[in-house]
């Protein structure tokens, strides 16, 4: 199924493409489109991917994980530095935290530097944000604090790396009532069956407003903070849906023209048992008064329900300020699981519409009956590129729009 969308190649990546949500283009030095790769889960690490030609994509080099009890869900690109998120299965496992790497000869990275936030209390870094060379924003446990809840294990922290041989942590925050020791109470919990924890997810900072954090904290809602002072961050607003939805705020993407924060939630649970998992449009051209306005239009639910796996938003093409990406405040990108890549038009945010989308056909080795996709990125170009967590690998396709 697509429409405006149209598939100019697929790559299975070597027959490991269960993908994550991580995804960042390098301009290589030799002129090289590379497009780097998270991989969902054991036994891979990254993948590098050629897209120079995005009708024929070619893998340049796939690497392994130290063991099948860690995943690497999350990595970006900042010239020819790489960061890597590492997460394990266990609280105590490594490693956990991050690596950085030069990636200056896309065929054999090397290993800079380790950042450890391993701990009885911590499954390391889920996520990560590092698009200025200089700073890695993430969620991430810290050996320091104990969660009175271990699904609240992981907070926003912010690490300096000027000097990629010696990261070093310079600022934390966590929604107040999560850690022991805190003054405030615990916050309530969402019902048991969607109780996915209040932590840190996506925690994106951006060029245009270097002292602000745009931080999605899963159950805890979403959060504009104040990060002027790094040592010592400060929530601004906080803006939350859940009660009465159920959960997992997982992106918010700030469009500064337009005094717009766009919010995904992620459904995590399969035939859209979750429901409705959306993606959001906030207003927030006063940052402290956050207020929703719409919700991007989804495809009829009894079409994809039982088509297998999830279906509902996860992430989104995040405007990321690199070279080689593409950025837009008309056009959102998500995806959406088995209900694939959509496009939609916000040029009037109270009226969103879809313009394009590509629902791929279920993979031959898929797990699930139905492609799950699940990250995308745009780049300048226009190419749209998306992964599947299960069996499909890498997408690349041409919009119309």
């Amino acid at each position: 199924m697509f429409l405006n969308m149209k598939l100019l190649a697929q790559h299975t990546l070597n027959g490991f493409g269960g993908m994550g949500e991580g995804m960042s283009m390098q301009l290589a030095r030799d002129g090289r489109r590379v497009l780097w790769l998270a991989h969902e889960s054991a036994p891979k690490n990254f993948t590098a991917v050629d897209v120079s030609d995005p009708r024929s994509p070619k893998v340049i080099v796939q690497t392994d994980l130290a063991h099948a009890q860690m995943r690497s869900n999350s990595l970006e690109v900042a010239g020819d530095l790489m960061a890597v998120a590492y997460q394990v299965t266990k609280f105590g496992l490594k490693p956990a935290g991050f690596e950085l790497f030069d990636i200056s000869k896309p065929e054999k990275p090397k290993s800079i530097s380790f950042f450890d936030a391993s701990g009885p209390h911590s499954r390391g870094c889920h996520q990560l944000w590092f698009v200025d060379g200089k700073t890695v924003h993430m969620a991430c446990a810290d050996p320091e604090l104990k969660p009175r809840n271990p699904k609240d294990d992981q907070i926003y922290r912010i690490v300096d790396v000027a000097n990629p041989a010696k990261p070093v942590a310079v600022g934390r925050w966590h929604l107040p009532g999560t850690m022991e020791g805190d003054d405030a109470p615990p916050p309530e919990r969402l019902p048991a069956k969607f109780d996915a924890g209040f932590r840190a997810h996506n925690t994106n900072v951006y060029p245009e407003r270097p002292d602000r954090c745009y931080l999605a904290y899963i159950d805890g809602g979403v959060m504009v903070i104040d990060i002027s002072d790094r040592a010592r961050p400060k929530m601004i607003s906080r803006w939350t849906n859940s009660p009465p939805y159920n959960g997992f705020n997982h992106t918010a993407l700030p469009f500064f023209g337009k005094g717009l924060l766009v919010v995904s939630d992620e459904s995590v649970k399969d035939n859209a048992a979750d429901h409705p998992k959306l993606v959001w449009l906030i207003d927030a051209r006063d940052e402290k008064h956050l207020v929703s306005i719409s919700t991007l239009p989804m495809p009829p639910l009894d079409s994809f329900r039982n088509r297998g796996g999830r279906f509902g938003a996860h992430n989104l093409h995040e405007n990321t300020p690199v070279p080689g990406a593409w950025r837009s405040e008309d056009i959102v990108l998500g995806t959406f699981f088995n209900g694939g890549v959509r496009a939609y038009d916000v040029s009037d945010p109270y009226s969103p519409r879809e313009i394009a989308y590509f629902v791929p056909p279920t993979p031959e080795n898929s797990r699930t009956g139905a492609a799950q996709l699940n990250d995308v990125f745009v780049d300048d170009r226009g190419i749209v590129f998306t992964v599947d967590r299960g069996g499909g690998g890498l997408y690349c396709l041409e919009m119309k729009v």
